[in-house]
């Protein structure tokens, strides 16, 4: 099981959770039914996949083990499975928020594991 999972989420609306202290996700979130994680392996592509040119990002790294039983590592993107959250973010399970500036060749990670 991954300790670490990844949301890569526009500025703006991380900011808004950090001030009302929940996220409850992304508009493609809210509308699935659920917030969208990806492991580290996954992140890359999932941001040349759905955030391919958007500047203004930033991962944000989250300890799976404190989401509890709302959290389900579902088969997706070619039959690998992907953690789902089925509750809004508590915060407190937040281990940092990176930038993922926009490069060259697409986006440029952070070390996943500092």
């Amino acid at each position: 099981m991954h300790k670490t999972i990844y949301k890569i989420c526009p500025q703006t609306l991380w900011r808004e959770a950090e001030r009302q202290g929940v996220f409850t996700g992304a508009p493609v979130d809210i509308a699935d039914g659920f917030i969208h994680f990806s492991t580290a392996a996954q992140a890359p592509e999932t941001a040349r996949r759905h955030f391919a040119g958007q500047d203004d990002l930033l991962l944000v790294a989250v300890d799976a083990g404190k989401l509890g039983d709302a959290l389900k590592f579902e088969v997706s993107r070619g039959g690998d499975l992907f953690p789902h959250l089925y509750a809004p973010l508590d915060l407190g399970a937040v281990q940092w928020v990176k930038p993922l500036p926009l490069g060259a060749d697409g986006h440029v990670f952070p070390d996943f594991e500092a």
